[in-house]
């Protein structure tokens, strides 16, 4: 229970993250008419953009190509001429739910602590990176290992070069990314090193590599770290295609920065807490084609929901969120539905949203399990078939479905990626 001395507001909506699924959502919500506030546990807003200064922002949302900041910007933007009520280094301490139109926000401020009483409550508070002790890397406890997000924030918000030699795991797009951004500030790249066999960015970010004469090493992985205050060498070794070390293949790189990018984990710990169902494999809430989560009224979007390749997904799926608040408030709930839910078929690691009404046209969101060439996205039951010459697990796949096609469906719809 919320202590009764705390100060009060009220809103129709409050939303949970000042990111760009954060700040889509709050602006869209504002123009359908709803009173909103906004709360951003960093002192500015923009989530992770402000610190993301390359291109390829903004290609699909805004229709032209942007730096993160400048994406952020806009949003920002955005809110300020909507008049959107906002509070940065606010820290939300706890979410009460005490019925479908009734939940509680606490949150901790530099002017105190207040409690919001709100209709419904967008969740976008984004996702966390793994830290070396999740991926299994030993050794000494020394300085020169960050994460991704740690790095890129020391260079591109502070100014500062976190090191000189450095060797990379992950080969997503962040750790690709940095690894460009490293050779340009004049660092040595010694290695990429990447688990799977096959690199985990997009093509685009993959030709880094190339472009910098940077070694990438498949299938290995970093298991050591060693040295006296600072970071000295990294031991890798071989998997095999059960990801098993393979005896004598170890070999040390010598470097004096470690930088972990291996992967997101969305940020849902205080939805769990209120009994959110999640989806094992998305690591986020379980939602219907408004992003309504289990919880009535709990919408959310953004890398809290799954864990997006672009930010233009993440910014739509922020204004889904505000549009279905916005009928969950008029309403008195999305109300009940004869919901068709989604299934995982061949060769597809998730999908969402899982429910879908068939009131709507919608986006399906999915990734593979394994790389594939000159295969079909099919959905039997509707008989819905598209060709598609490549996929990867690395690349998202958007696929739209009319309202029409999703009514034809008897109770469930099944998406599997098959050989062509």
């Amino acid at each position: 229970m919320v202590p009764s001395e705390i100060p009060m507001l009220s809103y129709d909506v409050v939303v949970i993250g000042g990111g760009p699924a954060g700040m889509a959502a709050a602006a869209r919500a504002r123009e359908l008419g709803l009173s909103v506030l906004l709360l951003e546990e960093n002192d500015y807003l923009g989530g992770i953009l402000p610190q993301c200064i390359h291109p390829g922002f903004g290609i699909h949302y805004f229709r032209e190509e942007l730096t993160g900041p400048e994406f952020a910007s806009r949003l920002a933007k955005r809110l300020v001429e909507l008049g959107v009520e906002y509070k940065t280094a606010a820290r939300v301490i706890e979410i009460e739910n005490y019925s479908d139109l009734e939940k509680v926000v606490v949150f901790a401020s530099p002017g105190g602590v207040y409690q919001v009483w709100t209709k419904a409550i967008i969740y976008a508070a984004g996702a966390r990176e793994r830290h070396a002790f999740e991926i299994g890397i030993a050794g000494d406890r020394v300085s020169g290992i960050y994460t991704a997000g740690e790095a890129q924030t020391l260079m591109d918000i502070y100014g500062v070069l976190p090191g000189k030699e450095i060797v990379i795991v992950g080969s997503g797009d962040v750790g690709l990314i940095m690894a460009r951004r490293f050779a340009l500030e004049g660092a040595k790249v010694k290695a990429v090193v990447e688990l799977m066999p096959y690199p985990g960015g997009l093509a685009r970010n993959v030709m880094i590599l190339r472009d910098f004469n940077i070694p990438l090493y498949l299938s290995h992985k970093v298991v050591e770290v060693r040295g006296k205050g600072r970071v000295q060498r990294v031991k890798v070794v071989k998997v095999d295609e059960n990801f098993q070390e393979v005896p004598g293949s170890e070999f040390w790189i010598e470097a004096d920065t470690l930088i972990i990018s291996a992967g997101l984990i969305p940020s849902v710990k205080p939805l769990r807490k209120i009994g959110v169902e999640i989806d094992p494999a998305t690591g986020g809430p379980v939602v219907n084609d408004r992003l309504e989560t289990s919880v009535p009224g709990i919408f959310v979007a953004g890398n809290s929901l799954v864990i997006n390749d672009l930010v233009d997904y993440v910014a739509e799926q922020g204004e889904l969120a505000a549009e279905g608040a916005k009928e969950f408030i008029e309403n008195g709930g999305i109300g009940s539905r004869k919901w068709v839910k989604v299934e995982k078929g061949s060769n597809v690691r998730l999908v969402l949203p899982h429910y879908l009404s068939g009131e709507r046209d919608v986006y399906l969101y999915l990734r593979v399990a394994k790389p594939m060439e000159d295969v079909e996205l099919r959905i039997p039951e509707i008989g819905k078939r598209l060709r598609l010459p490549v996929v990867k697990p690395a690349e998202m796949i958007r696929l739209k479905l009319k309202a029409g096609e999703t009514q034809r469906a008897e109770g469930k719809l099944t998406v599997e990626v098959v050989k062509a």
